[in-house]
């Protein structure tokens, strides 16, 4: 997993829960990078398992709702990061279902080891799109903070559901129907 992911996740941990926190949740994960991180590294997956599950355990919120409000942080800080992207689309819609044939198309220009999930496109309307996400991470709730984050961007709003077609949130089934234009 790219490193930003990691330095991204210990900013927001320290800014929405305090220095202190975040120090606790490294020092209890036992990690091999020992919580040294740098934006263009790439580091284990499961590094980042310890460090939510760390962080659940600190702050008594379940690990699904912490992934989620990291999607909603990590929408701001990748768009501050590369705003050339954001600003190439005029609504949500078009931006969503740009993911995988522009969004990660530039993300593996900057990072090719990057492993990406997938978005499958089912369906699309003015108004709507449905799509199926992909990844053996089965970060889905990240994905779904970064899509709410999405509308929010562009003033506009959601309703977003979605279902796991496999158990362990590999493969989930996402929903979305704008509210207004």
């Amino acid at each position: 997993m790219k490193g930003i992911v990691f330095t991204e996740f210990l900013e927001m941990v320290e800014s929405s829960f305090g220095l202190e926190i975040a120090d606790n949740i490294i020092e209890n994960s036992n990690l091999p990078s020992e919580g040294i991180y740098t934006s263009v590294g790439t580091y284990d997956f499961n590094e980042m398992v310890s460090l939510i599950t760390s962080l659940s355990s600190e702050v008594n919120l379940p690990v699904d709702d912490l992934i989620y409000t990291f999607g909603l942080y990590l929408f701001n800080s990748l768009g501050q990061a590369h705003p050339e992207v954001i600003k190439s689309y005029s609504s949500p819609l078009s931006m969503l279902y740009s993911i995988e044939d522009h969004i990660h198309v530039h993300v593996k220009k900057l990072y090719p080891d990057a492993e990406l999930p997938t978005f499958k496109i089912l369906e699309k309307t003015d108004t709507s799109i449905s799509m199926i996400y992909s990844s053996s991470r089965g970060l889905y709730r990240l994905a779904h903070g970064l899509i709410e984050k999405t509308f929010e961007h562009f003033n506009s709003s959601a309703v977003i559901s979605y279902e796991l077609l496999k158990e362990d949130g590999s493969e989930v089934k996402f929903d979305v129907v704008q509210n207004g234009k």
